[in-house]
């Protein structure tokens, strides 16, 4: 019996410790899902063991629960992705000699989000963009993460900070101009 399970769920070791640290950070499949950007059943498989996460998956999973040197090693060796490719050294002047270009599509649509999540560790934050999700758990779904230092994030604050003051000064400017108009009409109409 005890081998149907470990066939049905040979992962199981690895499922077991990626749900610890979940739970452990007080988060939902969904939320860790939808950082990982991941369909939520999929994390559920991997948490029970049923399916190995692939090595950028899994290295999502580590850098997301902000998992340091030898607890990442631990999930590493776990996944089996310990093994080092053997390659010969004239393999490894041609990779070093070839550079690489990666092009990635723009995607010029803006996203509207409902909430924000933000997770601080000692490198920074990272900010979960939320949009309700219309299901009924309730359960907001994740629509962005954008991960930055402290220094960046204190730009991005100015930056806003300066972005809605520019903003309230403009809408107080129209409010200020409209108000006199306004009273001169009147005392034209009390006359």
């Amino acid at each position: 019996m005890s081998n149907g399970i470990s066939k049905q769920f040979p992962y199981r070791i690895l499922g077991y410790q990626l749900r610890n640290l979940r739970e452990k950070n007080d988060q939902t499949l969904l939320e860790v899902s939808g950082a990982v950007e991941i369909e939520a059943d999929a994390l559920k498989s991997i948490e029970k063991g049923a399916i190995l996460p692939s090595e950028d998956i899994l290295l999502l999973l580590i850098s997301h629960f902000g998992l340091q040197n030898e607890a990442a090693m631990k999930l590493w060796k776990l996944a089996g992705y310990d093994k080092l490719i053997e390659t010969t050294p004239s393999e490894n002047d041609l990779l070093t000699q070839q550079s690489a270009v990666l092009l990635l599509p723009i995607d010029a649509r803006i996203i509207y989000s409902d909430s924000v999540q933000i997770n601080k560790n000692n490198y920074g934050i990272v900010m979960n963009f939320m949009q309700a999700s219309g299901q009924s758990n309730g359960q907001p779904l994740p629509i962005a993460r954008i991960g930055m230092s402290k220094e960046h994030a204190e730009k991005v604050i100015t930056m806003l900070q300066k972005a809605l003051s520019t903003q309230q000064n403009v809408l107080g400017q129209q409010n200020s101009k409209k108000s006199p108009s306004n009273s001169k009409k009147d005392k034209k109409e009390n006359q």
